[in-house]
C-alpha cells in the first residue's frame, strides 16, 4: 500500500486538508475521503461528465485528476452551490424546467453550467450547448437542460439582488419533496 499524502485545498470555500494515496483520483478523494458524494462516478474515462467539478475556475472531470494534484487548488463541487436556505439559481431552474430524471448526470451539468455562467453571464444557445457538450445524459433530451441554463443566465443577468442570485425559491429539501410529490416548484 502506498504512503498517503497530505493535500491542502480550498473546497467549497473552506480550507480543507485530507489524506489520499498518490494513485487516487480527485473523484475518489472527494467521495471516499471527504464524503462529498454529489459528484457521480460514471465512466472513469472523462467521457460522461458526471463527475465534473470546478477547479480554479475551470470545469474538470474529477475522475481524470489525481487527488494529490488538488494541492493548493480551489475546488467547487455541487455541494457548494446551494446556500443552507436557498437553492442556487441553476438548481432552481433545473427543477422548474424538469431538466433531470435519474440524477446521475445532473451534478456534472450543474457544474459545467456554473463554470460557463461564471465566465460568460449572457451565453447564447450555441455557447450553452458547447459548454455542456462534455456531459452525457441517458434519460432526458438536452433541450430542457439548455433551456434551464438559458433561464438561469437570464435571471442572473437581470441584476437581481444577491439573495435572488443564489436562489429565492424553497430550500433544497423543500424543493425535492415538492418535486417528488409531483407538485410545481416555484
Amino acid at each position: 500500500m502506498a504512503k498517503k499524502v497530505v493535500v491542502e485545498a480550498t473546497i467549497n470555500g473552506e480550507p480543507t486538508e485530507f489524506l489520499c494515496e498518490p494513485r487516487q483520483s480527485l473523484l475518489e478523494s472527494l467521495r471516499d475521503v471527504l464524503e462529498l458524494t454529489g459528484s457521480k462516478e460514471g465512466c472513469l474515462t472523462g467521457d460522461c461528465g458526471a463527475c465534473t467539478v470546478i477547479v480554479d475556475g475551470r470545469p474538470l472531470c474529477s475522475c481524470l485528476m489525481l487527488g494529490v494534484e488538488a494541492q493548493g487548488k480551489t475546488i467547487q463541487t455541487v455541494e457548494g452551490l446551494a446556500q443552507p436556505d436557498n437553492l442556487h439559481v441553476l438548481q432552481q431552474k433545473f427543477l422548474e424546467h424538469a431538466s433531470l430524471q435519474c440524477g446521475i448526470c445532473t451534478p456534472g451539468f450543474l457544474m459545467s453550467a456554473k463554470a460557463l455562467l461564471d465566465r460568460n453571464p449572457r451565453p447564447n444557445e450555441g455557447e450553452i450547448r458547447y459548454a455542456l457538450a462534455g456531459n452525457l445524459c441517458r434519460c432526458t433530451g438536452y433541450d430542457k437542460i439548455v433551456r434551464a441554463v438559458a433561464d438561469a443566465a437570464q435571471t442572473l443577468a437581470a441584476g437581481q439582488r444577491r439573495g435572488a442570485q443564489l436562489g429565492s425559491g424553497p430550500s433544497a429539501s423543500e424543493a425535492t419533496d415538492k418535486f417528488l410529490q409531483g407538485e410545481e416548484v416555484k
